[in-house]
């Protein structure tokens, strides 16, 4: 099992995906794992693990406007530092 080590998440307004189509899209487009997307097109709540968060924060944008973005690093976390 792959080790990723960002938890990304980001609410998106707007969104011009539904949560299906924004599933198939994240798990098509890139690597990580314990996907949650849920919503609807006023508002989507995205949550993924990656060691790429930049580009799923970026791919997001292109969505819809995006906003309460937090990219916590898990590995700092399991050994007790703020992440």
């Amino acid at each position: 099992m792959e080790h990723y080590q960002f938890d990304t998440q980001a609410l998106i307004t707007n969104c011009s995906l539904n949560e299906t189509e924004l599933r198939d899209a994240i798990t098509t487009k890139f690597v990580g794992n314990s996907l949650i997307a849920g919503g609807d097109h006023d508002l989507m709540k995205l949550h993924f693990h990656t060691n790429q968060p930049g580009q799923i924060i970026d791919y997001c944008a292109t969505l819809g406007d995006i906003f309460d973005i937090v990219i916590e690093n898990m590995d700092r976390q399991a050994i007790g530092k703020k992440g």
